[in-house]
């Protein structure tokens, strides 16, 4: 968006929403933006301090000039590969919207893959308790929640937004979730407050399962790790490589290190049926099923494809 304002006197040259939405997707789209439109419309969404939706029924409707210079700040910052979901802090993901920050891996559409799914077992895994147990209703753990909740642990949580979606779609879960960034535990906190599932999810620091206690079997182990290969971090999006943390990127030089870690040490804290998911790079598929059957310790080993029907989740399943 140029510095200069057009003339009041000429009604085309105002400033409208309509013709900064145009020319900032055709500038973002020059500099190298995949999504120009869509990035146009959440930073001017954000300078005007309003809905999305507000936009498209306020298509005339002149800029401020404080609004106008929030614009022109964000846009040269978006122009030079900044992450949208940093410059306006957020991200929706799984229908909620979760805090982003440059400690915290930008939430993607992919993973919801890895929560649906996640979903689905839990919901799989609580029917099969309640077909066993007669007395469910009235058993409780130490925090007066029904015990037959099935426990979930999330390893590397980041935002949170994993855990956070399960919670709060799965209101008789117990989640635990552990990260080895104190500053991204400090954003997971504040995303299960907001979204008011704060009393059910346990935060822990620590490396993958460092601060989890032996004996405290899961039913449900879930993870987006790190799977890139560290040869690979140059050939990804400035937007990727430049700004969002290494540490929850790269896993060695064929980006499958934790993923090794987490298929041979989920076993000793699964219970007996209990599955491991994890996302991973399309493709990885073939090296990943590998591993897993491997590994020795899973009784079955299954991948499932995301909406654009690639290659994406993981799921592991100790023998009973």
């Amino acid at each position: 968006m140029p510095a200069e304002t057009p003339s009041a006197a000429n009604a085309d040259q105002r400033w409208t929403v309509r013709r900064i939405l145009e020319w900032t997707t055709a500038h973002l789209r020059k500099h190298g933006s995949e999504s120009p439109r869509l990035d146009a419309e959440i930073l001017l969404a954000y300078a005007r301090q309003c809905p999305r939706v507000q936009l498209y029924v306020q298509y005339d409707q002149e800029l401020t000039d404080p609004q106008r210079a929030a614009m022109r700040e964000l846009v040269k910052r978006r122009a030079n590969r900044e992450p949208v979901a940093h410059l306006v802090g957020r991200r929706e993901f799984f229908s909620l919207e979760f805090e982003v920050t440059k400690d915290t891996l930008t939430p993607r559409p992919d993973t919801e893959t890895l929560v649906v799914e996640l979903l689905e077992l839990a919901k799989t895994r609580r029917t099969a308790f309640q077909g066993r147990s007669q007395d469910h209703v009235a058993e409780t753990d130490g925090l007066g929640r029904p015990s037959y909740g099935v426990s979930i642990l999330e390893i590397g949580t980041g935002t949170g937004c994993i855990a956070v979606s399960v919670a709060v779609n799965l209101p008789y879960a117990k989640i635990v979730a552990t990260d080895v960034s104190e500053a991204a535990l400090a954003v997971a906190r504040r995303n299960a407050e907001k979204h008011g599932v704060a009393d059910r999810i346990e935060f822990l620091h620590g490396d993958l399962f460092a601060p989890i206690p032996a004996g405290a079997p899961f039913d449900l182990i879930v993870s987006n790790p790190p799977y890139i290969g560290e040869h690979e971090l140059p050939k990804l999006p400035e937007e990727v490589s430049r700004h969002e943390p290494r540490a929850a990127l790269v896993a060695g030089p064929d980006g499958l290190d934790v993923i090794r870690r987490l298929l041979a040490e989920s076993p000793r804290h699964l219970v007996p049926g209990g599955s491991l998911l994890f996302e991973f790079a399309p493709e990885q598929a073939h090296t990943v099923e590998s591993l897993a059957t491997a590994a020795g310790q899973y009784a079955a080993v299954r991948v499932v494809k995301d909406l654009s029907r690639a290659e994406r989740v993981a799921i592991a399943t100790r023998g009973e």
